[in-house]
């Protein structure tokens, strides 16, 4: 396996340790926050600015595009110099870019600024694993990640919550802007916390930076190749079926990709992803798994709230209040996994995705069947049901996935796990809401009654069952791969008892 440049670490006391652990974890809840809180937005946003579907899931993907994009350069950064550094500069971009996006005159101004935001929170959230990774190993790390992992899904279920109560104090056609404002203050304490608090956890490597630009380039293009036609698929007559013909230039993009990465490896530098990481079975099958997960679940919250609010007419603020459930039985379940993980492993992991199956089942059957009155109390349910099975699943795959990764290369190792699942949500959120604005244009016109909606919510949590589904089967699959090593292990540390003659 190629080598990062070295670093060496530097010890940090028990108060100082956890003191860095909750400034790390309030900022990588900022970062999720601004994901799913912006759900919320979404029609006030159409109807302030008259965006266009391909719009509106650009303020949605683009950040979490940009976001992924940014991770595994940044990430290979702060391993090789100062995580402190780019946490802060991270933290100043997000900054000015929540001002922008905030005051932005037109979708313009407010798609580059969500595209900026999204560098910002992919400069900040490597640094958060790699200094978490640093400073917790063993045991200790499972019950870090979990706790982490809670932190993850109160502010992923959280988020349309506060969105919501933002868009009704500032009002349906500007309460949206206060989604994006109310990360200044937020962001400037926690500038305050992270300069004077944090501690420097490694010393920086003296050799030069070792980066892949071509290796970023390539992937560039083929994610955005990937996501491209179902960006531009509304459902309306106009939709240009040449478009399909773009997954063409991503499989030619994957495949030079993948031959630049081996090439690059091969002359003894650093490449942007290092496939070597993959040889590592437990690493592999962990960010397979997490990438199909986070492709699923911000689009389950994206498409029940946009049902609540454009098929149900539920106000954003009650819309966001069905995930409240979620959120708390996710964080419950989420640090109980993370006090299992090293006792019970990836069983753990397969029942928590039974659980969440079982959980999206009940919302599409709930959101058909009961009375309009009574669906966002039956949904809230459902989503608690999720929620049991969501925590089981982000904090322990999160330390199955790292446990066989050198310390040395916690950063990148995260940063890649990291990219995986903000592309997953990139791809998963891109195809989910072409499923559901276009089956709304083709069945109504652009007229929709609650039957188009619920048909639209069908289809696209139809999508989100497929997609967790393979995360099952991947993890069932793991589960076997470990057996059978565990297994070989066993046998070769049998002793030879053969009869001497």
């Amino acid at each position: 396996m190629t080598q990062q440049p070295a670093t060496r670490s530097i010890p940090v006391s028990e108060a100082h340790r956890w003191r860095a652990y909750w400034i790390c974890a309030g900022v990588a809840a900022l970062t999720i926050l601004d994901l799913s809180k912006v759900n919320v937005g979404l029609p006030s946003i159409e109807a302030a600015f008259d965006a266009s579907a391909t719009q509106l899931q650009l303020i949605v993907a683009g950040y979490v595009l940009t976001f992924g994009l940014t991770l595994v350069p940044s990430g290979r950064i702060g391993d090789q110099r100062s995580r402190k550094t780019l946490f802060v500069v991270g933290l100043s971009l997000f900054l000015v870019t929540s001002l922008v996006a905030a005051l932005a005159p037109n979708i313009t101004v407010l798609l580059v600024a969500r595209l900026l935001q999204g560098v910002a929170a992919g400069i900040q959230m490597p640094q958060v694993l790699g200094i978490i990774q640093e400073l917790f190993r063993g045991p200790e790390r499972g019950k870090a990640f979990g706790l982490f992992g809670a932190v993850i899904g109160l502010a992923t279920a959280f988020g349309p919550t506060l969105g919501g109560l933002m868009i009704a104090i500032g009002g349906p056609e500007d309460g949206w802007r206060g989604i994006f404002l109310i990360n200044v203050p937020l962001v400037i304490i926690a500038l305050v916390l992270a300069i004077w608090f944090l501690p420097v956890t490694r010393r920086p490597s003296k050799e030069p930076l070792s980066l892949d630009p071509v290796g970023l380039g390539l992937f560039a293009v083929t994610v955005l190749a990937l996501m491209w036609p179902f960006l531009f698929t509304t459902g309306s007559p106009s939709d240009n079926p040449a478009r399909w013909w773009v997954l063409v230039i991503f499989v030619l993009a994957l495949t030079a990709f993948l031959a630049w990465e081996q090439r690059y490896a091969a002359s003894g530098r650093q490449p942007l992803v290092p496939l070597t990481l993959f040889r590592v079975a437990s690493f592999r099958n962990g960010i397979s798994l997490a990438s199909v997960y986070f492709a699923a679940m911000p689009s389950m919250f994206l498409l029940t709230t946009l049902y609540l609010q454009d098929g149900l007419g539920l106000e954003a603020v009650y819309a966001g209040m069905v995930s409240i459930g979620f959120a708390l039985v996710s964080a419950l379940s989420s640090w109980v996994g993370g006090t299992l993980v090293n006792r019970l492993g990836r069983p753990l992991v397969v029942g928590g995705l039974v659980l969440l199956l079982i959980g999206i089942g009940l919302l599409v059957l709930v959101a058909i069947t009961t009375p309009a009155a009574v669906t966002p109390w039956a949904m809230a349910g459902a989503m608690a049901i999720a929620g049991a099975g969501g925590g089981l699943v982000v904090s322990p795959n999160q330390t199955l996935t790292l446990m066989d990764i050198p310390v040395r290369q916690g950063g990148l190792a995260g940063s890649v796990g990291q990219l995986g699942q903000r592309i997953g949500t990139a791809i998963g959120t891109a195809v989910t809401l072409s499923l559901f604005y276009s089956t709304i244009y083709r069945e109504s016109g652009g007229d929709p009654d609650l039957e188009v909606y619920h048909h639209a919510y069908g289809y696209g949590m139809l999508a989100v069952a497929v997609l967790v589904a393979a995360a099952f089967a991947i993890g069932v699959a793991d589960l076997g791969s470990r057996r059978r090593r565990r297994a070989s292990d066993d046998d070769d540390e049998e002793p030879d008892v053969r009869p001497t003659s």
